[in-house]
């Protein structure tokens, strides 16, 4: 079991965006020996703040999943400390059967998606990391990403981008996965962490009603989409635009959560599709 250590250290990095909030924060944790959770965007200043910040004591840069705003600062930060990457893998680490065959056929999806991204040591799930006063549970939490890692210190979970509380996370198949996502909120209901630590917003203080309310959410999602599919086939794109309400700049993350629920309701033979699969395929309700 992962031991407390110092309160974990924020350095917010100056990439705020609609989707990553007010931007991504670098976690520091520890003292003599110091882990880094996710480097955050290759940003020469931000890597410079956060290696100050480790007073030269920096031993380990732990990612939880290779999109840029996580993963691009990554080497630079290495160079600058001479400590290794460790993350479960590159980008397209993890990825199912299906997920894989998707990619393969072309569907898009890898917003952000770091391609370069090539840790130094692969992690393990459930994994110990341990430092002079830290010690740190590698968690494999896949929905927002399939390499998708957590990091467990005593009753605290940093938890990446699977969980925020201020938005529901993006799941852009083939990278995303629902089937996934709803497995990765009952582990981590199941753990019962008194707080949870996103790399994009406040910290979680009530985590178990948030995700409970995540997965409800998820569940009224594809309920609305089912509604949809009745009154008559649509698209990804289509559906995306009869059901969301948000502003045109985020209908294209809306309609990847949309394909995502498809792809999850034609598993379990919810919905049909008769072409290969992709924003333009068109579904009816089974």
């Amino acid at each position: 079991m992962s031991t407390p250590a110092k309160e974990p250290l924020p350095i917010l990095a100056p990439n705020p965006s609609d989707l990553t909030g007010p931007g991504t924060t670098t976690w520091l944790i520890g003292t003599d020996s110091v882990a880094v959770i996710d480097p955050g965007p290759d940003l020469p200043a931000h890597q410079e703040a956060v290696a100050r910040a480790g007073q030269g004591r920096i031993s380990h840069i732990l990612v939880t999943h290779a999109h840029r705003d996580h993963s691009g600062g990554a080497a630079r930060l290495s160079r600058l400390t001479g400590a290794p990457v460790l993350a479960f893998g590159d980008a397209g680490a993890g990825r199912s059967a299906l997920m894989t065959r998707l990619a393969a056929t072309g569907l898009g999806g890898g917003e952000g998606l770091d391609h370069d991204f090539a840790p130094d040591r692969l992690l393990r799930d459930g994994e110990v990391l341990s430092g002079p006063d830290w010690s740190l549970t590698a968690l494999h939490t896949p929905g927002h990403a399939a390499g998708h890692l957590s990091f467990q210190s005593g009753d605290t979970i940093l938890c990446g981008d699977v969980v925020m509380g201020w938005s529901s996370t993006l799941i852009s198949p083939p990278d995303g996965d629902l089937a996934d996502y709803f497995r990765t909120l009952d582990r981590l209901a199941a753990l019962a962490p008194r707080r949870l630590l996103p790399a994009h917003g406040p910290a979680i203080e009530a985590p178990l009603p948030r995700l409970a309310d995540l997965a409800r959410h998820r569940r009224a999602r594809t309920a609305q989409i089912l509604a949809a599919l009745r009154q008559s086939p649509d698209s990804a794109a289509g559906l995306a635009a009869r059901i969301y309400t948000v502003p045109p700049g985020l209908l294209p993350a809306a309609t990847r959560n949309v394909l995502a629920h498809l792809i999850a309701l034609a598993q379990v033979g919810a919905v049909d599709f008769t072409d290969e699969l992709s924003l333009d395929t068109v579904f009816s309700a089974a």
